[in-house]
């Protein structure tokens, strides 16, 4: 009997889920950004845009006449991502640049020649990011979510931030997630050396985004370079590929999660929306603006965490 009722009420479930297949779809596929502003002139700069949402936020950025350079570790899938953009819009303006967030070496590389040969920098998009892999280290020792998510993103920007003063104004969009409502930054053990749980990292990686940007905007007011963070909703892509259970889970309720395209529309409206021409220091989620944890709005946090990055990356940011 137990057993028949479990088995009716998961028919029960498929049938409901049958019927009302596009009102979920609706609901599951968020806000959309609804800015029609055109960046002819305008060179943009995106993190991990060989997939996935950033792939996803290149080919709207492009096609809105932007200068759009994809930074990408595997720079063959690159290639092929802008091939596909360039095969979408004929007149796109792509490029592949190699940049491995695990090797400051390479972000050192990457941002000395991006200085040499570009001369304007307007929106920088902070998107590329590892979730829930085994515990791994990047090249210079960090653990690899905080290594990845936030400390390589730090320097990058850290490079990179005159020639977007230069260029202003300008924008920082930094992608987060509503997973740094479950994150603590564990100062006594910044890279898991004492304990390490991947979902706990992950979380923590994506807390220090939010501070970042929060600390990073309010070191910027007045400078006309704009910083926010966003929650691009969860998003069937391949960044569960480290975990098998989310990778089943995700293909099962598919339905109910959001497209790399619909989850891109909160990095889009962040770097195009023309309403926040002057906000900065604020979160995201939906097109919209959304709730910050309270660990995430602490500034004596924030500016420890950026205190500590500057330390571990042996730079002086003031």
């Amino acid at each position: 009997m137990f057993l028949f009722l479990i088995i009716a009420s998961l028919g029960l479930v498929m049938i409901l889920v049958v019927l009302f297949a596009s009102h979920i779809r609706q609901y599951a596929a968020g806000g959309v950004c609804k800015s029609t502003e055109r960046l002819d002139g305008k060179t943009v700069l995106i993190t991990g845009a060989n997939t996935g949402i950033g792939k996803e936020t290149a080919l709207d950025l492009a096609a809105r006449g932007a200068r759009v350079i994809m930074a990408c570790r595997d720079v063959e899938k690159g290639e092929e991502a802008a091939a596909s953009i360039q095969a979408a819009y004929p007149e796109a303006q792509v490029e592949v640049r190699e940049l491995d967030l695990a090797d400051t070496c390479s972000i050192r590389a990457f941002a000395q020649k991006f200085l040499r040969e570009v001369n304007q920098l307007h929106i920088l998009i902070n998107n590329a990011g590892v979730m829930m892999c085994p515990y791994t280290k990047t090249t210079d020792g960090f653990e690899m979510h905080i290594g990845v998510n936030h400390l390589g993103h730090f320097l990058l920007t850290y490079l990179l931030i005159g020639l977007m003063k230069r260029s202003a104004p300008a924008r920082v969009v930094v992608v987060s997630s509503l997973a740094h409502n479950f994150g603590w930054i564990r100062f006594h053990d910044l890279h898991s050396q004492g304990s390490y749980n991947s979902g706990l990292a992950y979380c923590q990686s994506k807390l220090a985004n939010v501070l970042f940007a929060r600390e990073l905007a309010r070191r910027l007011k007045d400078t006309n370079v704009t910083v926010n963070s966003v929650h691009p909703g969860t998003v069937n892509s391949d960044l569960t590929r480290h975990s098998t259970l989310m990778t089943i889970m995700f293909t099962v309720f598919s339905m109910f999660l959001k497209t790399p395209r619909e989850g891109a529309q909160t990095s889009i409206y962040c770097a195009v929306a023309e309403e926040l021409h002057s906000v900065s220091g604020k979160h995201f989620s939906d097109c919209a603006p959304a709730f910050v944890a309270p660990q995430g709005r602490s500034e004596e946090t924030a500016r420890r965490l950026w205190d500590i990055s500057c330390e571990l990356l042996a730079i002086e940011w003031d």
